[in-house]
């Protein structure tokens, strides 16, 4: 079955049915509505039961629109000991001291 014919005999979700993930759903209609997943997909006012589709995803990737400061290339990502820094790695050793 081509990913056409699978598209073509999708059936999706009625009014009355779970949503399944949060975003913006679209009815037959045209009305758009945010919902978040638990929520029960509405019955149109004037038309009854009707389906939905999912017209936008709504992910939640940083808590305050800012990038996690570890995931910033640093200027010394060129420099092959900036890679090897390990708490392990010691410069000096402990045997060469004096207890």
């Amino acid at each position: 079955m081509s990913s056409e014919d699978k598209e073509q005999h999708r059936m999706e979700p009625i009014s009355g049915e779970p949503v399944e993930a949060d975003g913006v759903y679209r009815n037959e209609w045209g009305r758009d509505e945010r919902l978040e997943r638990g929520d029960v997909f509405p019955a149109d006012p004037m038309l009854g039961s009707t389906e939905w589709k999912q017209v936008e995803l709504e992910f939640d990737n940083h808590h305050q629109g800012k990038t996690d400061p570890r995931l910033v290339p640093h200027d010394d990502d060129d420099n092959p000991e900036a890679h090897m820094q390990h708490p392990r790695r010691h410069t000096t050793s402990n045997k060469d001291k004096d207890h």
